[in-house]
């Protein structure tokens, strides 16, 4: 019996975990641009969570 391959798994959980954060940042960036009639900064304002930095306040 072949014996698991953990540091392929790990590695490719590591790619998976990178690709989503990209994906997540491109898509940020791209509701940034989007227009100033679709939002005008109110997406910023409490949309996503984990979309401040740890041991920042949130604004209300």
């Amino acid at each position: 019996m072949a014996t698991p391959n953990y540091g392929y798994e790990k590695r490719q959980k590591e790619l998976a975990k990178k690709r989503k954060k990209e994906d997540k940042l491109k898509a940020k960036a791209e509701r940034k641009q989007g227009g100033p009639g679709e939002g005008d900064g109110s997406s910023d304002q409490g949309g996503e969570p984990g979309g401040q930095p740890p041991g920042t306040p949130s604004q209300p």
